[in-house]
């Protein structure tokens, strides 16, 4: 990075904040900061300088390498704890909004996660400021010192810089770059009557040598210091994220009704894959809408000007005096107990908006107006201006929004949702939150707004939902991120769109991406999406290598079975991975859908085993605001793939361990034996992809070698085994016990041909390969759990 002459930037001395740091020791002779590896089975941890990040003449330096140069005099760091700090600066006038230079970065690859519109966030990647866009929420940057080369991409010279701008005070702050490549931070309060002339903690700085690391650890120490918001693993886990569900968006859009529903989950459980969790979106609430005129041709975005009713049901789902119809149900709760009860529904979702819908509450509404409503018109912020504009939020504008009290939101929260428990409901989608930030004049700005509207929601699905039911929609803002104690399940990106096929790449690469943000506080969700669709394989692969839930939105008739069963276990459970998919790491700055060169690879654990998958998502579509040169046919793409892929895939190791793993390709059926940096060559035309299975081969009594892979006619078959054992009879080695569950064919690993397999007690047929050393066994109809013993 060039270096830039400047005056010093003024340090404010560290706080005493040792709860952010080990509790025993951990501070070695040679300056670094570890955690404790326990074993082989535990990951390593990043090393951190214990030296406080240095600035000298202007430059703000990390581990030797430069982050910052030309350093302003009125940007003031407060370290934090050994290895982060707090960037603030300061005006001399008071303001709602300010933009503050912090310094330049130059020759220095960044991955930039930002909001393209008000609802959603996408990544971009480049080399100085001026490609850092407005409304960035995350900024990496790769900084190397003057003996690595920027081309290698883990080079032990490479220190990675982490840049988070938080919620300060009553400013939220974002960052964004200038022609001049400084990166500036943006503060507002989105009220003009909330104003002041700094913002000393706007933006937290950390660093580290590896990426995921630094990131989990960052939230961490920010969690701790801030006390707004709660990591995921701190949270209760929703169960409907392990089991298969079923949206009626995409299926009816807003008419969905009783019938149309029930044809959907018949269709679904005949085929071998029933739903266990259904979301009644959007269309099954009581509204009104003035500005669509019955009998005149729809026009697209009044949709948004409808406004709620009263918090029941619309007539859809409710029979009125005079509907004769047998369609028609009693009410929603007559509704839900039959699909329950018929189709064996577990958990049954409803969407609402975050002001109860697009257009909020009605203000005359006998059914509303104790909460009392008032209609504003949201105004958008600059930054969010400077993007692409979003046709909801045009016309939201246009009609306005009858915003609750916020004095009375708990009190709607709470009666809406426990009329919805009335009516035997488990849980809420709760849309367009982030139309907070625009209404906030008047109510002592948007971080307070947020706060309050945030903890009263979460108040009414603690009180009401015994599962912490809740999917949150449109709110990839910080605004929302740093005020989640207890939501668990976020939507990642923008919507699926089946009908618009270039989004189909766009939408695998963005949650990805986002996934490194957003799945430190939340279980990413990556939306529903079709399993009859020329890209349902593409989308299928992304969800079992997310770790999030799974499901669909077919039309009612319309599936494909043998993608669904690769995804669904008969019962209606899916083998979810135990993180959120992340990109690998040489994938973090570069860009796999517009470069023309860069594969996306996404990765995860389950228990045993690491799970990767690769997606050619290049020639099918452009990033907004980006035109391309590639040609949209398709392009063949040629890469490697590695066990190393994998970051943590040393807690799947053992003392047993002996250096190589087993890697399984879904769509080749091939078994490979490969070490730790050992490659496997792939190529892929543009929308294919693969899954692959990484388990470690373990030694066993000296001569067997063996790894299970687990149920190879699934897309994530490691999810299937959760438990492997050695067999001894009187101390002597006997055998392998593997335990997992599902049915279909397990396959392993083993060096060696065993005399016989039996599963669950029952001696069954096996299939080796001398090979490539590949076992299997047909797992019999019908199994839900199962025990494998491999005898030698």
């Amino acid at each position: 990075m060039a270096m830039a002459a400047c005056a010093s930037m003024r340090t404010l001395q560290p706080m005493n904040l040792s709860p952010f740091l080990p509790a025993k020791g951990g501070i070695f002779r040679n300056g670094f900061l570890s955690f404790r590896r326990t074993g082989r089975r535990s990951r390593y941890s990043m090393f951190l300088k214990t030296t406080a990040a240095a600035v000298k003449n202007g430059v703000l330096r990390f581990n030797g390498a430069d982050a910052l140069v030309g350093v302003p005099d009125n940007v003031l760091m407060t370290p934090l704890s050994d290895s982060s700090a707090f960037l603030g600066a300061s005006s001399t006038e008071s303001s709602s909004r300010h933009v503050f230079k912090l310094g330049v970065i130059e020759d220095a690859r960044f991955l930039s996660l930002f909001r393209f519109k008000i609802w959603w966030m996408i990544p971009r990647v480049g080399k100085s400021g001026r490609n850092i866009p407005v409304e960035t929420q995350m900024l990496l940057l790769e900084t190397k010192d003057e003996k690595s080369s920027i081309s290698k991409d883990s080079n032990p010279n490479t220190t990675y810089v982490l840049f988070l701008p938080v919620l300060d005070g009553e400013f939220r702050s974002s960052l964004q770059g200038n022609a001049a490549n400084e990166l500036q931070v943006c503060v507002e309060t989105g009220d003009s009557t909330v104003i002041a002339s700094k913002c000393l903690e706007a933006v937290f700085v950390n660093h580290g040598k590896n990426p995921f690391e630094l990131i989990n650890e960052s939230m961490k120490i920010l969690q701790k210091y801030s006390g707004t918001f709660a990591l995921k693993e701190t949270k209760q886990m929703p169960g409907m994220l392990d089991l298969f569900g079923w949206c009626t968006w995409d299926a009816f859009y807003h008419d969905v009704n009783p019938q149309g529903i029930k044809d959907g989950l018949k269709s679904l459980s005949e085929g071998g894959t029933p739903p266990k969790f259904l979301i009644i979106d959007d269309g099954w609430q009581d509204t009104t809408n003035e500005f669509r005129k019955e009998g005149e041709p729809f026009v697209e975005g009044t949709q948004f000007g409808a406004r709620l009713m009263s918090i029941r049901e619309n007539k859809k789902f409710r029979k009125e005096a005079n509907d004769d119809s047998v369609n028609t149900p009693h009410s929603l709760k007559d509704f839900v107990s039959d699909i329950k009860n018929t189709y064996g529904v577990k958990y049954v979702y409803v969407w609402h908006a975050l002001m109860g819908y697009w257009g909020g509450l009605h203000p005359n509404s006998d059914g509303t107006k104790k909460y009392n409503p008032k209609l504003k018109f949201p105004k958008q912020s600059k930054g969010n201006l400077s993007h692409k504009r979003d046709i909801a939020m045009d016309r939201m504008e246009e009609y306005g929004v009858g915003t609750v009290d916020p004095n009375m939101i708990f009190e709607f929260y709470d009666d809406l949702h426990s009329y919805l428990v009335s009516q035997e409901i488990d849980g809420v989608k709760v849309d367009v939150q982030n139309i907070l930030e625009t209404v906030a004049t008047g109510s002592g700005g948007r971080v307070p707004l947020a706060r309050h509207f945030h903890e009263s929601l979460e108040k009414s699905i603690s009180n009401n939902f015994r599962d912490n039911g809740i999917i949150c929609c449109m709110a990839n803002s910080t605004d929302s991120v740093y005020s989640s104690k207890t939501s668990v399940i976020t939507r990642a990106s923008d919507d699926y769109y089946p009908k618009n096929p270039k989004t189909q790449t766009l939408h695998i690469a963005a949650v990805a991406y986002n996934s490194l943000f957003f799945g430190e506080v939340f279980v990413p969700d990556w939306d529903m999406f079709y399993s009859l669709h020329e890209s349902a394989e593409f989308h299928a692969i992304a969800r079992a290598v997310g770790g999030c839930g799974v499901y669909v939105s077919d039309k009612p008739g319309k599936h494909d079975f043998d993608i669904l069963k690769r995804l669904v276990l008969p019962n209606g459970s899916v083998l979810r991975a135990k993180y959120h998919g992340r990109p690998c790491r040489d994938c973090l700055f570069v860009d796999p859908v517009m470069d023309g060169k860069s594969l996306m690879k996404i990765w995860n654990l389950n228990q045993l085993s690491g799970v990767l998958a690769v997606f050619n998502c290049q020639g099918a579509g452009n990033w907004p605001g980006f035109e391309s040169s590639l040609d949209i046919n398709g392009v063949d793409l040629f890469g490697e793939i590695s066990p190393s892929d994998i970051d943590y895939i040393s807690e799947t190791l053992s003392d047993s361990f002996e250096g190589d793993f087993a890697v399984f390709s879904f769509k080749t059926g091939r078994l490979s034996r490969v070490p730790m940096h050992g490659t496997i060559n792939v190529t892929f035309k543009t929308l294919q992809c693969d899954v692959f299975t990484v388990c470690p081969i373990k030694k066993y009594d000296q001569e067997i070698e063996f790894a299970p892979i687990g149920l190879i006619n699934m897309y994530n078959s490691g999810g299937a085994a959760d438990k492997v054992e050695a067999v001894n009879n009187e101390c002597s080695f006997v055998g392998i016990r593997i335990g997992g569950r599902g049915e279909g064919v397990f396959g392993a690993y083993s060096n060696s041909r065993p005399k016989f397999c039996c599963v669950n007690g029952v001696e069954l047929e096996f299939d080796f390969s001398c090979e490539n050393h590949f076992l299997t066994v047909n797992i019999p109809s019908g199994t839900t759990s199962w025990e494998i013993a491999v005898h030698y």
